[in-house]
């Protein structure tokens, strides 16, 4: 037992890091190619913080571990709005500038009943996953439709200023790119099978350590970098981060562990996880969309989020020990 917690930690501390060196690099290079930083804020930060959840999912579907693989991608994006836009909005409310943000807000809602209504029926099949990833080719056409069309945005703004505080030589943005990526690998992979072996050992569904340890694992850099880019100001960045991510999520994770392995879904996941996953999305988009003025995510709607997470997680850990 020993040795799979060791596993988890160092592969948790690995994935972080080795995430926020893939976010960087990408970036960078992005940037040294004439990218406009809207696109990189939309496109780029977007993917890279979904990167872990990515490996960890593909690899889990390699494996034969679908519970992990949907887990991870649902459970991360429970995490991401109830847990880090809590905790992010506790410290500093939440503005939402970006009128591409806005957008996304809607998007994202919809994206979540596609989920629910693919699950309807017990699995992902290669079709859903099909339709998930053309979907998700769409929604990166948009992306870059806009990323290139918008002259000015908040989230480009705050974006282009984190691009100038922290410059990097495009050298030192490919070496970083590349050693991000092998160690998101090689992090995913001790990550995978140590949480493997604790679920054996307890008896747990991989989906309940998909859910819980993995899905807040995979989780950590988008925490890190939203409280970072709240304390400094950069609102839209913060939120920016979890709608991306949570896009990618349940487009391109879900989309690609289908396609790599079929996945048959227990009926908890539809009515447990995917209705506290389509609940949050429903208050985020009320609580950050702004009908009439700017969107503003305040400190009482934070307390609601960590509610929402700290019952959620309590539930699931009372149903396998109790």
């Amino acid at each position: 037992m020993t040795l799979p917690v060791i596993a988890i930690l160092f592969g948790l501390m690995l994935l972080v890091w080795s995430a926020d060196r893939f976010v960087e690099g990408a970036a960078f290079t992005a940037r040294h190619f004439g990218m406009p930083s809207l696109l990189i804020g939309m496109v780029i930060v977007g993917f890279g913080t979904s990167a872990p959840e990515m490996a960890v999912s593909a690899l889990a579907a390699l494996q034969g571990n679908p519970g992990i693989a949907l887990g991870n991608a649902y459970g991360s994006n429970i995490t991401n709005i109830a847990l880090i836009i809590g905790l992010t909005a506790l410290i500093s409310p939440i503005a939402v500038h970006s009128q591409v943000l806005r957008k996304e807000l809607p998007i994202l809602l919809a994206i979540t009943a596609l989920a629910a209504w693919q699950l309807w029926d017990g699995e992902i099949s290669r079709m859903d996953a099909v339709v998930l990833l053309v979907v998700f080719a769409g929604l990166m056409t948009w992306s870059i439709y806009e990323g290139m069309r918008k002259k000015t945005d908040a989230l480009g703004d705050e974006i282009e200023q984190e691009l100038v505080t922290h410059a990097m030589t495009l050298r030192w943005a490919i070496i970083w790119l590349v050693i991000g990526l092998l160690l998101l690998v090689v992090s995913s992979r001790l990550l995978v099978w140590g949480a493997v072996e604790i679920a054996q050992a307890f008896g747990v569904s991989d989906l309940i350590i998909g859910l819980t340890i993995v899905a807040i694992g995979t989780s950590l850099p988008e925490l890190a970098s939203s409280i970072i880019a709240a304390r400094k100001g950069e609102h839209d960045i913060a939120l920016g981060n979890i709608l991306g991510s949570n896009l990618f999520n349940t487009l391109a994770v879900v989309g690609i562990a289908g396609m790599i392995s079929p996945m048959v879904v227990e009926p908890a996941v539809l009515s447990r996880d995917v209705m506290v996953m389509a609940i949050l999305t429903v208050l985020l988009f009320i609580f950050g969309y702004g009908f009439r003025s700017m969107g503003r995510i305040n400190r009482v709607e934070a307390v609601v989020l960590l509610a929402a997470y700290i019952g959620y997680t309590t539930y699931l850990i009372t149903t396998v020990f109790l």
